[in-house]
């Protein structure tokens, strides 16, 4: 039995290592708006169909890319990513879109450069009894609670948001507000303030979404080095599907933007 056990895990360490790059970047977003905007200014841009789900690669400046609309929720956004690396094979992945503000000191508009994701509304219990939020690998390896982002793409998009024009806020002049800060995910809208200030205190977020740390999670099983970018459409609190509807395009395009210069500059 443990040489049985010992050739699976060999095994398991063997697929792992089989992920071969090339030199494409993965571009990701949630909702049609937010990636209709990076496909635009695609040059040679070319439709790919795998198992039903649309991808369009094509070039940003010098940079070859794929981009994909991961649909809204947890497993679509996984199920995509895993399609993308299965068949593209990124040499990285950039996931970007809007979200709701946890943070008080941010307004709709701003941006949140994720260092770091977690599942909120993930919850487990080890051997020992104890709680964790530690979600487990296909192979039932611990993966940590909040999963980094690649330190390379981090320092990049820090550097490329200070040189961008971003549009201001609707019905202000304030420009957005760029921070690195800690994003959450879970298979919820939030519009709750309650909720809000749970989330602030549990985990510190800057902005909850529905995507982002699903994508991160399949990144750190893959290998393959990841950053998480979400520009905020409303505070996550009671008015937040009001704020939304109001401030969703000026948000899309913001992050759009950042994208696309990150690409740029690669």
């Amino acid at each position: 039995m443990k040489y049985l056990i010992g050739l699976l895990f060999i095994s398991h360490i063997a697929f792992s290592q089989q992920y071969k790059t090339r030199p494409v970047t993965g571009l990701l977003g949630a909702f049609g708006a937010e990636v209709a905007l990076v496909k635009q200014s695609l040059k040679n841009p070319k439709t790919v169909l795998v198992d039903g789900v649309s991808f369009t690669t094509g070039r940003i400046g010098k940079q070859q890319v794929v981009v994909a609309e991961t649909g809204i929720g947890k497993v679509n956004a996984a199920m995509t990513t895993t399609l993308m690396l299965n068949h593209f094979r990124p040499e990285r992945v950039l996931f970007t879109g809007i979200a709701g503000g946890t943070n008080p000191d941010l307004q709709p508009g701003d941006i949140v450069i994720a260092r770091q994701t977690a599942h909120h509304d993930y919850q487990s219990i080890t051997m020992d009894r104890k709680p964790t939020r530690q979600t487990y690998s296909l192979s039932g390896k611990v993966n940590p609670a909040f999963f980094l982002a690649d330190s390379v793409m981090l320092s990049r998009a820090q550097t490329t948001a200070r040189s961008v024009a971003f549009e201001p806020i609707p019905l202000t002049t304030r420009p957005p507000t760029v921070i690195t800060g800690i994003v959450v995910t879970g298979d919820q809208f939030i519009s709750s303030a309650e909720k809000v200030t749970q989330l602030r205190q549990a985990f510190n977020a800057d902005a909850t979404e529905m995507e982002g740390a699903a994508v991160a999670q399949v990144c750190y099983q893959m290998q393959v080095p990841h950053l998480v970018i979400r520009s905020l459409s409303d505070r996550a609190d009671d008015n937040a599907r009001n704020d939304m509807l109001s401030f969703y395009q000026t948000a899309a395009r913001n992050s759009a933007k950042l994208v696309l210069a990150i690409v740029e500059g690669l």
